[in-house]
């Protein structure tokens, strides 16, 4: 706590009781529960999740509520939450191939293995205010089958898109290696560059969405080597498992929800690759279309170095890009400025005033016989 004046911390607990209040609004309107802005304000709540590092639906929204909306605070509330939870190991990857879909497009090709599913999105609505969502209530008698979009069930494994280039050998190819060094965790390790692609994707998928969303718009506007195309982008549901050492295998232990998005990239080539389509990546929690596109972008613009690209752009520097992608980090250094600063800020009145005392006899200027220090010191005395 930073008390820095006699009653300051009087002030503080007022302070706070004051925000419960401006919290609650109006008492004669019925208050917002956790289970409506779960329900209700999903994609808000998917956003808290990812920047928040923990996929609770029930918690993010409850962050939500106790930050009167302000996403960013929840995503404080929520990182800060994070760092009490025990660690007890980690999944296996998730298939999103096998993704339950719920919405799956591509920009790419028209016909794809698996049709395009369209889903629920604003993509396809007229951005008009709706006047009918001011009546209170809702007469619709499927309003509970709607209330969350339902996925397609789909019996069999959809394959991705970008495999189809893959068949001709026209992107490039991505695969797992078992004898590749373990993914760094930013969980629990500070960031630190050099950074790999493991760990920079780490921090893109709690990055704020704002700032990727900007950076991304940067780099198709010729702040990088980027002309992209959607291959594609799905959400859905995919299975969760944990390989248990009781049992020495893989078991299922529950299911999330996620956003994926391929973003295609055209590629000169150079002198050790042949011209060919790259690759960005982009996935975060919930349903984040906007988030997991602006992430491919930003991810493929920072593999520039790699690719043997020019690097020109910030868009394209690692250490630039991944040290101001944090809200929770940024938001500290900026709002620390509203703390108390007296001491320091007296010491650069007094040098500022010093200056121009002496750039003052410098220019032949006559010295004010009652300076400012004087002027201060008399009101003092008095």
């Amino acid at each position: 706590m930073y008390v820095a004046v006699k009653g300051g911390e009087r002030a503080i607990e007022a302070s706070w009781r004051l925000l419960d209040q401006a919290r609650r609004g109006d008492t004669n309107v019925p208050e917002l529960s956790v289970a409506q802005i779960r329900e209700q304000m999903r994609l808000a709540v998917a956003r808290v999740m990812a920047e928040g590092s923990v996929y609770d639906e029930e918690l993010a929204a409850l962050a939500i509520k106790q930050a009167a909306g302000d996403l960013v605070e929840a995503i404080f509330l929520l990182r800060a939450y994070r760092t009490t939870l025990p660690r007890f190991g980690y999944t296996v990857p998730v298939e999103t191939e096998h993704m339950d879909v719920a919405r799956r497009i591509s920009a790419t090709f028209k016909d794809v293995p698996g049709g395009q599913v369209l889903g629920a999105t604003y993509d396809y609505t007229q951005r008009l205010l709706d006047f009918a969502l001011l009546a209170e209530g809702d007469d619709s008698p499927d309003n509970e089958s709607i209330a969350r979009p339902a996925a397609s069930h789909e019996a069999e494994p959809m394959p991705r898109v970008v495999t189809l280039l893959n068949n001709e050998g026209l992107i490039e190819q991505e695969t797992v290696s078992g004898e590749g060094a373990e993914p760094g965790d930013l969980s629990r390790e500070p960031l630190s560059f050099p950074a790999d692609r493991s760990v920079r994707l780490q921090n893109l998928a709690r990055g704020d969405e704002g700032f990727l969303l900007a950076m991304g718009y940067a780099t198709q506007r010729g702040y990088a080597h980027s002309h992209p195309f959607a291959g594609e982008i799905r959400f859905g549901t995919v299975a969760v498992e944990m390989v248990l050492d009781e049992l020495g295998e893989a078991v299922e232990i529950g299911e999330i929800d996620l956003t994926e998005c391929q973003m295609i990239n055209q590629f000169a080539g150079s002198k050790d690759m042949p011209p060919a389509f790259t690759q960005g990546y982009g996935l975060t929690f919930g349903h984040g279309e906007r988030k997991a596109m602006a992430m491919a972008l930003v991810d493929r613009a920072l593999r520039a170095g790699e690719l043997g690209e020019t690097l020109a752009s910030p868009t394209q520097d690692i250490e630039f890009m991944l040290s101001h992608s944090d809200n929770v980090e940024a938001s500290g250094f900026v709002q620390h400025l509203k703390l108390p600063h007296y001491v320091d800020f007296q010491a650069e009145l007094e040098l500022v005033r010093r200056l121009r005392a002496q750039h003052g006899e410098a220019q032949g200027e006559p010295r004010d016989p009652l300076s400012a220090d004087d002027e201060l010191q008399t009101g003092e005395a008095a």
